[in-house]
Protein backbone atom coordinates (compact mmCIF):
# COMPACT_ATOMS: atom_id res chain seq x y z
CA UNK A 1 0.00 0.00 0.00
CA UNK A 2 1.27 3.46 -0.92
CA UNK A 3 2.02 6.05 1.74
CA UNK A 4 1.83 9.72 0.80
CA UNK A 5 2.89 12.82 2.75
CA UNK A 6 1.24 16.11 1.77
CA UNK A 7 2.77 19.42 2.83
CA UNK A 8 0.33 22.31 2.61
CA UNK A 9 2.29 25.56 2.75
CA UNK A 10 0.57 28.35 4.67
CA UNK A 11 0.71 31.76 2.95
CA UNK A 12 3.55 30.59 0.69
CA UNK A 13 3.84 33.76 -1.50
CA UNK A 14 4.18 35.98 1.60
CA UNK A 15 6.56 33.51 3.28
CA UNK A 16 8.75 33.51 0.17
CA UNK A 17 9.05 37.30 0.24
CA UNK A 18 9.79 37.27 3.96
CA UNK A 19 12.47 34.60 3.61
CA UNK A 20 14.05 36.63 0.80
CA UNK A 21 14.31 39.65 3.12
CA UNK A 22 11.91 41.78 1.10
CA UNK A 23 9.45 42.40 3.94
CA UNK A 24 10.39 44.48 6.97
CA UNK A 25 9.61 43.02 10.38
CA UNK A 26 7.38 45.93 11.46
CA UNK A 27 4.17 43.98 12.12
CA UNK A 28 2.24 45.60 9.26
CA UNK A 29 -0.20 43.13 7.63
CA UNK A 30 0.77 42.06 4.10
CA UNK A 31 -1.40 41.23 1.09
CA UNK A 32 -0.49 40.44 -2.51
CA UNK A 33 -2.58 41.52 -5.48
CA UNK A 34 -2.74 40.75 -9.20
CA UNK A 35 -4.98 41.54 -12.14
CA UNK A 36 -8.23 39.54 -12.13
CA UNK A 37 -11.88 39.79 -13.16
CA UNK A 38 -12.98 43.36 -12.66
CA UNK A 39 -9.53 44.75 -11.81
CA UNK A 40 -6.94 44.04 -9.13
CA UNK A 41 -7.77 41.33 -6.60
CA UNK A 42 -5.99 39.84 -3.61
CA UNK A 43 -4.13 36.63 -4.29
CA UNK A 44 -2.50 35.96 -0.91
CA UNK A 45 -2.60 37.37 2.62
CA UNK A 46 -0.61 36.76 5.79
CA UNK A 47 -1.95 36.05 9.26
CA UNK A 48 -2.19 39.75 10.13
CA UNK A 49 -4.26 40.57 7.04
CA UNK A 50 -6.43 37.54 7.65
CA UNK A 51 -7.14 38.85 11.17
CA UNK A 52 -8.53 41.99 9.52
CA UNK A 53 -11.05 39.86 7.64
CA UNK A 54 -9.24 39.84 4.28
CA UNK A 55 -9.43 36.81 2.02
CA UNK A 56 -7.84 35.99 -1.35
CA UNK A 57 -10.10 36.92 -4.25
CA UNK A 58 -11.44 40.19 -2.82
CA UNK A 59 -11.28 43.29 -5.05
CA UNK A 60 -8.46 45.58 -4.04
CA UNK A 61 -10.64 48.69 -4.22
CA UNK A 62 -13.10 47.27 -1.72
CA UNK A 63 -10.24 46.27 0.58
CA UNK A 64 -8.78 49.80 0.60
CA UNK A 65 -12.20 51.30 1.37
CA UNK A 66 -12.98 48.82 4.15
CA UNK A 67 -9.63 48.56 5.97
CA UNK A 68 -8.60 51.69 7.81
CA UNK A 69 -5.53 50.28 9.56
CA UNK A 70 -2.09 50.18 7.85
CA UNK A 71 -1.85 47.48 5.17
CA UNK A 72 1.13 46.72 2.93
CA UNK A 73 0.05 45.63 -0.57
CA UNK A 74 2.62 44.21 -2.99
CA UNK A 75 2.29 42.82 -6.54
CA UNK A 76 2.02 39.04 -6.82
CA UNK A 77 4.85 37.13 -8.50
CA UNK A 78 3.42 33.73 -9.52
CA UNK A 79 6.47 32.72 -11.56
CA UNK A 80 8.80 33.37 -8.62
CA UNK A 81 6.43 31.49 -6.28
CA UNK A 82 6.44 28.45 -8.60
CA UNK A 83 10.24 28.53 -8.94
CA UNK A 84 10.70 28.69 -5.17
CA UNK A 85 8.25 25.80 -4.76
CA UNK A 86 10.27 23.74 -7.24
CA UNK A 87 13.42 24.41 -5.22
CA UNK A 88 11.59 23.24 -2.11
CA UNK A 89 10.60 20.06 -3.97
CA UNK A 90 14.25 19.42 -4.76
CA UNK A 91 15.08 19.91 -1.09
CA UNK A 92 12.35 17.42 -0.13
CA UNK A 93 14.05 14.73 -2.24
CA UNK A 94 16.17 14.06 0.85
CA UNK A 95 13.21 11.92 2.00
CA UNK A 96 12.20 10.30 -1.30
CA UNK A 97 13.00 10.82 -4.99
CA UNK A 98 9.27 10.92 -5.80
CA UNK A 99 8.23 14.50 -4.99
CA UNK A 100 5.48 16.33 -6.89
CA UNK A 101 4.04 19.84 -6.38
CA UNK A 102 0.32 20.32 -5.92
CA UNK A 103 -1.63 20.26 -9.17
CA UNK A 104 -4.02 22.85 -10.63
CA UNK A 105 -7.02 21.25 -8.92
CA UNK A 106 -5.53 21.85 -5.47
CA UNK A 107 -6.20 25.47 -4.47
CA UNK A 108 -3.07 25.84 -2.34
CA UNK A 109 0.71 25.75 -2.53
CA UNK A 110 2.27 22.52 -1.41
CA UNK A 111 3.84 19.24 -2.42
CA UNK A 112 3.28 15.49 -2.25
CA UNK A 113 5.96 13.03 -1.12
CA UNK A 114 5.57 9.37 -2.03
CA UNK A 115 7.38 7.84 0.95
CA UNK A 116 6.38 4.24 0.22
CA UNK A 117 9.22 2.04 1.44
CA UNK A 118 11.33 5.01 2.62
CA UNK A 119 9.97 5.67 6.12
CA UNK A 120 12.26 3.15 7.83
CA UNK A 121 15.25 5.28 6.80
CA UNK A 122 13.99 8.04 9.11
CA UNK A 123 12.87 6.02 12.12
CA UNK A 124 9.41 5.12 10.82
CA UNK A 125 6.50 7.26 9.71
CA UNK A 126 6.34 9.26 12.93
CA UNK A 127 10.09 9.88 12.81
CA UNK A 128 9.87 11.09 9.22
CA UNK A 129 7.08 13.52 10.11
CA UNK A 130 9.02 14.74 13.15
CA UNK A 131 12.14 15.41 11.09
CA UNK A 132 10.17 17.10 8.29
CA UNK A 133 8.26 19.29 10.73
CA UNK A 134 11.44 20.30 12.56
CA UNK A 135 13.32 21.24 9.40
CA UNK A 136 10.46 23.28 7.97
CA UNK A 137 10.07 25.15 11.24
CA UNK A 138 13.81 25.84 11.38
CA UNK A 139 13.62 27.31 7.88
CA UNK A 140 10.76 29.60 8.81
CA UNK A 141 8.24 27.80 6.56
CA UNK A 142 4.85 27.33 8.25
CA UNK A 143 3.16 24.20 6.92
CA UNK A 144 0.47 21.64 7.67
CA UNK A 145 1.44 17.98 7.29
CA UNK A 146 -0.58 14.84 6.65
CA UNK A 147 0.40 11.22 5.99
CA UNK A 148 -2.20 8.91 4.45
CA UNK A 149 -2.69 6.15 1.88
CA UNK A 150 -3.58 8.37 -1.10
CA UNK A 151 -2.59 11.82 -2.39
CA UNK A 152 -6.24 12.91 -2.23
CA UNK A 153 -6.62 11.91 1.42
CA UNK A 154 -3.28 13.42 2.44
CA UNK A 155 -4.15 16.71 0.72
CA UNK A 156 -7.62 16.84 2.27
CA UNK A 157 -6.24 16.35 5.78
CA UNK A 158 -3.36 18.79 5.32
CA UNK A 159 -5.62 21.46 3.82
CA UNK A 160 -8.86 21.00 5.80
CA UNK A 161 -7.93 18.84 8.79
CA UNK A 162 -8.53 20.08 12.34
CA UNK A 163 -4.89 19.51 13.36
CA UNK A 164 -1.77 20.95 11.79
CA UNK A 165 -0.36 17.43 11.59
CA UNK A 166 -2.33 14.29 10.72
CA UNK A 167 -1.06 10.73 10.69
CA UNK A 168 -3.54 8.22 9.31
CA UNK A 169 -2.61 4.54 9.82
CA UNK A 170 -2.80 2.23 6.80
CA UNK A 171 -6.39 1.37 5.99
CA UNK A 172 -7.86 4.23 8.03
CA UNK A 173 -8.52 6.61 5.14
CA UNK A 174 -12.31 6.38 5.06
CA UNK A 175 -12.68 7.05 8.78
CA UNK A 176 -10.23 9.96 8.68
CA UNK A 177 -12.05 11.66 5.79
CA UNK A 178 -15.61 11.14 7.03
CA UNK A 179 -15.93 14.46 8.90
CA UNK A 180 -14.06 16.64 6.41
CA UNK A 181 -16.04 19.05 4.18
CA UNK A 182 -16.75 18.05 0.59
CA UNK A 183 -14.55 20.95 -0.57
CA UNK A 184 -11.58 18.79 0.49
CA UNK A 185 -12.24 16.54 -2.53
CA UNK A 186 -10.80 19.21 -4.89
CA UNK A 187 -14.09 19.73 -6.74
CA UNK A 188 -15.09 23.01 -8.39
CA UNK A 189 -16.92 25.63 -6.32
CA UNK A 190 -20.25 25.14 -8.11
CA UNK A 191 -20.27 21.41 -7.28
CA UNK A 192 -19.45 22.11 -3.62
CA UNK A 193 -22.31 24.63 -3.33
CA UNK A 194 -24.78 22.25 -4.98
CA UNK A 195 -23.76 19.38 -2.67
CA UNK A 196 -24.26 21.57 0.40
CA UNK A 197 -27.75 22.50 -0.80
CA UNK A 198 -28.54 18.79 -0.97
CA UNK A 199 -27.34 18.36 2.62
CA UNK A 200 -24.16 16.54 1.62
CA UNK A 201 -21.70 18.68 3.54
CA UNK A 202 -19.29 15.96 4.70
CA UNK A 203 -17.28 13.37 2.76
CA UNK A 204 -18.72 10.57 4.88
CA UNK A 205 -22.27 11.53 3.94
CA UNK A 206 -21.28 11.77 0.28
CA UNK A 207 -19.64 8.33 0.36
CA UNK A 208 -22.83 6.78 1.81
CA UNK A 209 -25.15 8.43 -0.75
CA UNK A 210 -26.29 6.46 -3.84
CA UNK A 211 -23.70 6.85 -6.57
CA UNK A 212 -25.89 6.66 -9.67
CA UNK A 213 -27.96 9.82 -8.98
CA UNK A 214 -24.83 11.75 -8.01
CA UNK A 215 -23.03 10.66 -11.18
CA UNK A 216 -26.00 11.68 -13.35
CA UNK A 217 -26.25 15.11 -11.74
CA UNK A 218 -22.61 16.05 -11.18
CA UNK A 219 -20.80 13.96 -13.79
CA UNK A 220 -17.89 11.55 -13.45
CA UNK A 221 -15.47 14.13 -11.99
CA UNK A 222 -17.05 14.06 -8.52
CA UNK A 223 -17.01 10.25 -8.31
CA UNK A 224 -13.44 10.16 -9.58
CA UNK A 225 -12.24 12.56 -6.87
CA UNK A 226 -14.08 10.61 -4.19
CA UNK A 227 -12.65 7.27 -5.39
CA UNK A 228 -9.14 8.70 -5.61
CA UNK A 229 -9.30 10.00 -2.05
CA UNK A 230 -10.60 6.66 -0.74
CA UNK A 231 -8.05 4.64 -2.71
CA UNK A 232 -10.63 3.00 -4.98
CA UNK A 233 -9.07 4.52 -8.08
CA UNK A 234 -5.35 5.18 -8.71
CA UNK A 235 -4.02 8.73 -8.72
CA UNK A 236 -0.48 8.76 -10.14
CA UNK A 237 1.82 11.60 -9.16
CA UNK A 238 4.07 13.47 -11.60
CA UNK A 239 7.41 13.81 -9.76
CA UNK A 240 9.69 16.64 -10.75
CA UNK A 241 12.71 15.47 -12.79
CA UNK A 242 16.11 15.58 -11.20
CA UNK A 243 18.04 18.51 -12.54
CA UNK A 244 21.32 17.86 -14.30
CA UNK A 245 24.36 19.30 -12.56
CA UNK A 246 26.50 19.25 -15.68
CA UNK A 247 25.11 20.75 -18.87
CA UNK A 248 25.69 23.34 -21.57
CA UNK A 249 23.54 24.91 -24.28
CA UNK A 250 23.90 26.99 -27.41
CA UNK A 251 21.35 29.09 -29.27
CA UNK A 252 21.41 30.13 -32.93
CA UNK A 253 20.24 33.21 -34.79
CA UNK A 254 19.62 31.02 -37.86
CA UNK A 255 18.09 27.58 -37.11
CA UNK A 256 20.26 24.55 -37.89
CA UNK A 257 19.17 21.17 -39.20
CA UNK A 258 22.20 19.46 -40.82
CA UNK A 259 23.55 16.39 -39.06
CA UNK A 260 27.17 17.58 -39.30
CA UNK A 261 26.27 20.83 -37.55
CA UNK A 262 24.43 19.05 -34.73
CA UNK A 263 27.38 16.71 -34.16
CA UNK A 264 29.85 19.60 -34.18
CA UNK A 265 27.77 21.57 -31.66
CA UNK A 266 27.47 18.50 -29.39
CA UNK A 267 31.25 18.06 -29.52
CA UNK A 268 31.75 21.70 -28.52
CA UNK A 269 29.20 21.43 -25.69
CA UNK A 270 30.91 18.33 -24.33
CA UNK A 271 34.16 20.26 -24.46
CA UNK A 272 32.58 22.82 -22.13
CA UNK A 273 31.25 20.16 -19.74
CA UNK A 274 34.41 18.01 -19.59
CA UNK A 275 36.51 20.37 -17.40
CA UNK A 276 33.73 20.54 -14.82
CA UNK A 277 33.49 16.73 -14.75
CA UNK A 278 37.28 16.43 -14.48
CA UNK A 279 37.36 18.90 -11.58
CA UNK A 280 35.17 16.50 -9.59
CA UNK A 281 36.85 13.31 -10.82
CA UNK A 282 33.74 12.18 -12.70
CA UNK A 283 32.93 10.84 -16.12
CA UNK A 284 29.62 10.80 -17.98
CA UNK A 285 27.73 7.51 -18.18
CA UNK A 286 24.59 8.85 -19.87
CA UNK A 287 23.85 12.08 -21.71
CA UNK A 288 20.75 13.71 -23.12
CA UNK A 289 20.86 15.94 -26.19
CA UNK A 290 17.80 18.22 -26.36
CA UNK A 291 17.06 19.75 -29.77
CA UNK A 292 14.61 22.66 -29.53
CA UNK A 293 12.75 23.24 -32.79
CA UNK A 294 11.53 26.63 -33.98
CA UNK A 295 7.88 25.62 -33.46
CA UNK A 296 8.51 24.78 -29.78
CA UNK A 297 8.80 20.99 -30.11
CA UNK A 298 11.73 19.31 -28.36
CA UNK A 299 13.55 16.24 -29.66
CA UNK A 300 15.49 14.43 -26.92
CA UNK A 301 18.22 11.90 -27.75
CA UNK A 302 19.64 9.76 -24.93
CA UNK A 303 23.20 8.50 -25.32
CA UNK A 304 24.56 5.69 -23.14
CA UNK A 305 28.27 5.14 -22.54
CA UNK A 306 29.69 1.75 -21.70
CA UNK A 307 32.11 3.30 -19.19
CA UNK A 308 32.58 6.77 -17.67
CA UNK A 309 34.08 9.24 -20.11
CA UNK A 310 34.37 12.91 -20.96
CA UNK A 311 36.00 12.86 -24.40
CA UNK A 312 34.14 15.18 -26.85
CA UNK A 313 35.16 13.07 -29.87
CA UNK A 314 33.76 9.96 -28.24
CA UNK A 315 30.40 11.64 -27.61
CA UNK A 316 30.34 13.04 -31.13
CA UNK A 317 30.94 9.59 -32.60
CA UNK A 318 28.10 8.05 -30.63
CA UNK A 319 25.77 10.87 -31.62
CA UNK A 320 26.66 10.41 -35.28
CA UNK A 321 25.68 6.74 -35.05
CA UNK A 322 22.37 7.65 -33.39
CA UNK A 323 21.55 10.26 -36.05
CA UNK A 324 22.45 7.81 -38.82
CA UNK A 325 19.95 5.35 -37.39
CA UNK A 326 17.20 7.96 -37.05
CA UNK A 327 17.58 9.44 -40.51
CA UNK A 328 14.41 11.27 -41.54
CA UNK A 329 12.74 10.28 -38.26
CA UNK A 330 14.61 13.11 -36.56
CA UNK A 331 12.14 15.55 -38.21
CA UNK A 332 13.99 18.85 -37.87
CA UNK A 333 11.02 20.78 -39.27
CA UNK A 334 12.12 24.36 -39.93
CA UNK A 335 15.29 23.78 -37.92
CA UNK A 336 16.54 23.80 -34.35
CA UNK A 337 17.02 27.15 -32.65
CA UNK A 338 18.91 25.82 -29.62
CA UNK A 339 20.75 22.65 -28.58
CA UNK A 340 21.43 21.53 -25.01
CA UNK A 341 23.59 18.68 -23.73
CA UNK A 342 23.12 17.39 -20.16
CA UNK A 343 24.88 14.66 -18.20
CA UNK A 344 22.08 12.56 -16.73
CA UNK A 345 24.31 9.96 -15.06
CA UNK A 346 27.94 10.12 -13.95
CA UNK A 347 30.41 7.94 -12.09
CA UNK A 348 33.89 8.12 -10.66
CA UNK A 349 36.57 8.18 -13.36
CA UNK A 350 40.17 7.60 -12.25
CA UNK A 351 42.87 9.29 -14.26
CA UNK A 352 44.73 7.02 -16.69
CA UNK A 353 48.31 7.58 -17.91
CA UNK A 354 48.80 7.55 -21.66
CA UNK A 355 51.70 6.18 -23.69
CA UNK A 356 54.83 8.31 -23.93
CA UNK A 357 54.61 10.55 -26.97
CA UNK A 358 51.09 9.40 -27.83
CA UNK A 359 49.18 12.12 -25.96
CA UNK A 360 46.50 11.50 -23.36
CA UNK A 361 44.78 8.15 -23.22
CA UNK A 362 41.34 7.84 -24.81
CA UNK A 363 39.25 8.18 -21.68
CA UNK A 364 36.82 5.51 -20.69
CA UNK A 365 37.72 3.04 -23.50
CA UNK A 366 39.85 0.35 -21.90
CA UNK A 367 39.42 -2.15 -24.76
CA UNK A 368 37.65 -2.66 -28.03
CA UNK A 369 34.74 -4.43 -26.36
CA UNK A 370 33.54 -1.26 -24.67
CA UNK A 371 33.74 0.71 -27.93
CA UNK A 372 31.83 -2.04 -29.76
CA UNK A 373 29.15 -2.11 -27.05
CA UNK A 374 28.67 1.65 -27.29
CA UNK A 375 28.42 1.56 -31.07
CA UNK A 376 25.94 -1.32 -31.05
CA UNK A 377 23.84 0.41 -28.39
CA UNK A 378 23.48 3.54 -30.53
CA UNK A 379 22.87 1.59 -33.73
CA UNK A 380 20.24 -0.68 -32.19
CA UNK A 381 18.65 2.10 -30.16
CA UNK A 382 18.49 -0.01 -27.01
CA UNK A 383 20.95 -1.02 -24.26
CA UNK A 384 22.89 -4.25 -24.57
CA UNK A 385 22.01 -7.14 -22.28
CA UNK A 386 23.92 -10.09 -20.89
CA UNK A 387 23.22 -13.28 -18.98
CA UNK A 388 24.15 -13.31 -15.31
CA UNK A 389 24.38 -16.26 -12.98
CA UNK A 390 21.88 -17.06 -10.22
CA UNK A 391 22.37 -19.26 -7.17
CA UNK A 392 20.32 -22.10 -8.63
CA UNK A 393 21.19 -25.21 -10.59
CA UNK A 394 17.76 -25.62 -12.20
CA UNK A 395 18.04 -24.66 -15.89
CA UNK A 396 15.04 -22.30 -15.85
CA UNK A 397 16.48 -20.38 -12.87
CA UNK A 398 20.21 -20.54 -13.50
CA UNK A 399 20.43 -17.32 -15.54
CA UNK A 400 18.94 -13.84 -15.51
CA UNK A 401 19.12 -10.93 -17.94
CA UNK A 402 21.24 -7.96 -16.79
CA UNK A 403 22.43 -4.77 -18.48
CA UNK A 404 25.86 -5.03 -20.00
CA UNK A 405 28.68 -3.24 -18.21
CA UNK A 406 32.41 -3.06 -18.98
CA UNK A 407 34.34 -5.96 -17.57
CA UNK A 408 31.27 -8.19 -17.36
CA UNK A 409 30.78 -11.22 -19.48
CA UNK A 410 28.85 -14.47 -19.46
CA UNK A 411 28.57 -16.28 -16.17
CA UNK A 412 31.02 -19.19 -16.35
CA UNK A 413 30.54 -22.26 -14.21
CA UNK A 414 33.55 -23.52 -12.24
CA UNK A 415 32.97 -26.99 -13.70
CA UNK A 416 32.18 -27.78 -17.37
CA UNK A 417 28.54 -28.66 -17.96
CA UNK A 418 27.05 -30.89 -20.64
CA UNK A 419 25.81 -29.03 -23.73
CA UNK A 420 22.82 -26.79 -23.17
CA UNK A 421 20.11 -26.02 -25.78
CA UNK A 422 20.18 -22.76 -27.66
CA UNK A 423 16.47 -22.20 -26.95
CA UNK A 424 15.22 -22.95 -23.44
CA UNK A 425 11.43 -22.99 -23.30
CA UNK A 426 9.90 -20.57 -20.83
CA UNK A 427 7.93 -23.47 -19.40
CA UNK A 428 8.63 -27.14 -20.05
CA UNK A 429 5.97 -28.78 -22.23
CA UNK A 430 4.67 -32.30 -21.60
CA UNK A 431 5.65 -35.12 -23.92
CA UNK A 432 3.01 -37.83 -24.39
CA UNK A 433 2.97 -41.44 -25.54
CA UNK A 434 6.62 -41.87 -24.50
CA UNK A 435 8.08 -45.27 -25.34
CA UNK A 436 11.40 -46.41 -23.79
CA UNK A 437 13.13 -49.78 -24.19
CA UNK A 438 14.02 -49.80 -20.45
CA UNK A 439 12.06 -48.25 -17.56
CA UNK A 440 14.97 -45.96 -16.67
CA UNK A 441 16.33 -45.67 -20.20
CA UNK A 442 16.18 -42.94 -22.84
CA UNK A 443 13.01 -42.39 -24.87
CA UNK A 444 12.67 -44.05 -28.27
CA UNK A 445 9.44 -42.38 -29.34
CA UNK A 446 7.23 -39.57 -28.01
CA UNK A 447 4.53 -37.16 -29.11
CA UNK A 448 5.10 -33.43 -28.69
CA UNK A 449 3.03 -30.56 -30.09
CA UNK A 450 0.68 -33.01 -31.83
CA UNK A 451 3.56 -34.64 -33.76
CA UNK A 452 5.11 -38.06 -33.27
CA UNK A 453 8.91 -37.98 -32.96
CA UNK A 454 11.12 -41.06 -33.36
CA UNK A 455 14.51 -40.90 -31.64
CA UNK A 456 17.56 -41.86 -33.71
CA UNK A 457 20.20 -41.06 -31.09
CA UNK A 458 20.11 -40.12 -27.38
CA UNK A 459 22.73 -38.92 -24.91
CA UNK A 460 22.32 -38.98 -21.15
CA UNK A 461 21.04 -39.11 -18.57
CA UNK A 462 22.16 -35.95 -16.74
CA UNK A 463 20.53 -35.92 -13.34
CA UNK A 464 19.53 -32.52 -11.86
CA UNK A 465 18.11 -32.73 -8.37
CA UNK A 466 15.47 -30.41 -6.97
CA UNK A 467 16.38 -27.45 -4.78
CA UNK A 468 15.92 -28.92 -1.33
CA UNK A 469 16.04 -25.47 0.32
CA UNK A 470 12.97 -24.34 -1.65
CA UNK A 471 10.73 -27.39 -1.90
CA UNK A 472 11.29 -31.13 -1.90
CA UNK A 473 10.55 -32.33 -5.43
CA UNK A 474 11.50 -35.17 -7.79
CA UNK A 475 14.85 -35.26 -9.53
CA UNK A 476 15.07 -34.83 -13.30
CA UNK A 477 16.92 -37.05 -15.76
CA UNK A 478 17.76 -35.02 -18.88
CA UNK A 479 18.43 -36.52 -22.34
CA UNK A 480 19.67 -34.79 -25.47
CA UNK A 481 17.90 -36.63 -28.30
CA UNK A 482 18.12 -36.38 -32.08
CA UNK A 483 14.98 -37.32 -33.96
CA UNK A 484 14.88 -39.14 -37.28
CA UNK A 485 13.70 -35.89 -38.91
CA UNK A 486 16.92 -34.17 -37.71
CA UNK A 487 15.47 -32.17 -34.84
CA UNK A 488 17.49 -32.09 -31.59
CA UNK A 489 15.54 -31.67 -28.36
CA UNK A 490 16.23 -31.64 -24.63
CA UNK A 491 13.88 -33.91 -22.65
CA UNK A 492 13.72 -34.91 -19.04
CA UNK A 493 11.94 -37.54 -16.99
CA UNK A 494 10.50 -36.20 -13.74
CA UNK A 495 11.07 -38.66 -10.91
CA UNK A 496 11.69 -42.39 -11.00
CA UNK A 497 9.64 -44.77 -13.13
CA UNK A 498 7.16 -46.95 -11.25
CA UNK A 499 4.85 -49.68 -12.51
CA UNK A 500 1.80 -48.23 -10.78
CA UNK A 501 2.57 -44.64 -11.90
CA UNK A 502 4.77 -44.11 -14.99
CA UNK A 503 7.12 -41.14 -14.86
CA UNK A 504 6.13 -37.94 -16.66
CA UNK A 505 8.26 -36.64 -19.55
CA UNK A 506 8.75 -33.02 -20.62
CA UNK A 507 10.46 -31.16 -23.47
CA UNK A 508 12.56 -28.31 -22.04
CA UNK A 509 14.70 -26.98 -24.90
CA UNK A 510 15.68 -27.08 -28.55
CA UNK A 511 19.26 -27.43 -29.80
CA UNK A 512 20.51 -25.67 -32.92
Amino acid sequence: MARIVSICLTDWPVVRLRRAGRLPEDGVPVALAAAGPGGLRLTAVDAGARALGLRPGEPLGRVRARVGSPLRILPAEPAADAAALERLCLWAQRYTPRVAPFGPGEDAFGLHLDVTGACHLHGGEAGLLDDLERRLAAGGIPARLALADTPGAAYALARFGAAARSHVPPGGTAAALAELPVAALRCDAATVIALKRLGLKRIGALARAPRAPLARRFGAALMMRLDQALGLRPEPLAPIPETARYGAARSFLDPVSRQETIVAVARALMGQIAPRLAAHGLGALALRLSLHRVDGAVKALDLGLASPGRCPDRVAGLLRLRLDRLGAALDAGFGFESIRLDVTAADRMPEAQGMLGAGPAEDGIADGTAALAEALGQRLGRPLLRLGGVASHLPERADRILPWRPGTGPAWSPAPLPPRPVLLLARSEPAEEVLALAPEGPPRRFRWRARLHRVAHAEGPERIAAEWWRADGPARDYYAVECEAGRRLWLYRSGPHAAERPAAWFVHGVFA
